[in-house]
């Protein structure tokens, strides 16, 4: 019987800095970097994965830690209810995605599989929703069915949410799932409009730059962003800031404040950073560089002003995310631009270099934070699905 060859890219955050949770708009992009799968069916009705090489880390929970993906993981596809001992493992996620197939009309079965990643553990490319596309597309492609990129996003939504334990969004497995660089627009939040962008960045590279900080106890500075920005919607009565008439937020700001100035001026960083996803990508589109990379440096300057998601207020002297944008605007003032990576709190900034400065940038990184911090990455066109062997 013939392997097939499956893979599902990472993603990378542009713009849009926690504001699909108010069902904003985000800018983001797959990279070059990927999961993949050596596949053959089975008649067993059951996964057989296995890791290519020194069986290494395939993809981490970033509030549980790392979590390997061991070289005898079996599922029985007989029994898909979440099981308990399964919470933040790959076992998990096959099972949860296999569940949204069937719930939804979709057929499963059995399969062997050979898994490499080229994703690295904690830079925070969503590795854990790449593994779940992944697994989505290979029911797919084995099995059949009209399944569209945006319903295997869904079913690794649902596998994270329910059967992983981890309460994400939905960006991460729609970039993963459509590829390219695309703005999302999480108005209606089961349905998101994903709009390509026909765009490059001639002469620069994207930059993630791990600083060494642990997502681990970070549970409550992530949900505050949401729940104070909630907060705001609700004195409006409504669900979610994007529902809010921006002009009534600001002239009730004097009102607003027994709810915090934090929780105002976060609710500025959205209206502010909602609006800069479509400016970012029309100047992309037109060819505008310095106006883009003047945006992310916006974008970045809102998120620690206004977002306060760069360091954790029961933690400030953990600051390896401003350590590490004061560095990068050192390199990178008038030529390049730098912000905060994804959730914040800890761990990655997202740069973007000019090529005549990498060398330079990585040294002055690595000086710091140690060798291997620094990832370059490129634009993958394509999401997750199956490919030919190289």
């Amino acid at each position: 019987m013939d392997i097939r060859y499956f893979s599902a890219p990472g993603r990378v955050e542009i713009g849009g800095n926690h504001t699909d949770h108010q069902h904003g708009r985000v800018l983001a992009a797959a990279v070059g970097l990927e999961i993949s799968a050596a596949v053959k069916p089975n008649i067993l009705n059951t996964v057989r994965l296995r890791t290519q090489g020194d069986g290494s880390l395939v993809f981490s929970t970033e509030h549980k830690g790392t979590v390997p993906l061991c070289s005898t993981t079996i599922v029985d596809l007989n029994t898909l209810d979440v099981q308990s001992g399964e919470t933040g493992t790959s076992a998990a996620l096959v099972r949860g995605v296999g569940a949204w197939f069937i719930e939804n009309g979709y057929a499963i079965g059995g399969f062997d599989a050979d898994l490499s990643s080229t994703i690295p553990i904690g830079a925070g490319l969503s590795s854990s929703a790449a593994f779940a596309v992944l697994i989505g597309n290979i029911f797919k492609g084995l099995y059949g069915g009209d399944v569209s990129p945006l319903e295997i996003a869904r079913a690794g939504q649902f596998a994270e949410n329910v059967y992983f334990g981890k309460p994400c969004g939905l960006m991460d497995q729609t970039i993963s799932s459509c590829g390219g660089l695309n703005i999302i627009d999480f108005k209606n939040p089961q349905t998101p409009i994903v709009t390509p962008i026909n765009a490059k960045l001639p002469g620069y590279t994207m930059c993630i730059v791990s600083t060494g900080g642990s997502h681990v106890d970070l549970t409550d500075d992530y949900a505050a962003c949401n729940s104070e920005m909630r907060a705001v919607a609700a004195h409006f009565g409504k669900g979610y800031l994007r529902e809010v008439c921006e002009s009534d937020f600001y002239s009730s700001i004097s009102d607003l404040r027994y709810l915090g100035d934090r929780a105002v001026l976060r609710a500025i960083h959205f209206f502010e950073e909602n609006k800069r996803v479509l400016k970012q990508a029309k100047a992309l589109e037109k060819g505008n560089i310095k106006s883009f990379l003047d945006m992310v440096n916006e974008s970045g300057r809102s998120s620690l002003a206004y977002l306060q998601n760069v360091f954790s207020p029961s933690n400030p002297q953990e600051q390896g995310l401003t350590l590490a944008l004061s560095l990068s605007e050192q390199v990178l003032t008038g030529v390049g631009a730098w912000r905060v990576h994804g959730g914040g709190f800890a761990g990655t900034i997202l740069a973007f270099v000019p090529d005549e400065l990498k060398a330079d940038y990585e040294r002055r990184m690595t000086s710091v934070f140690g060798d291997g911090c620094c990832l370059f990455l490129s634009i993958r066109k394509e999401g997750g699905g199956e490919k030919c062997k190289v």
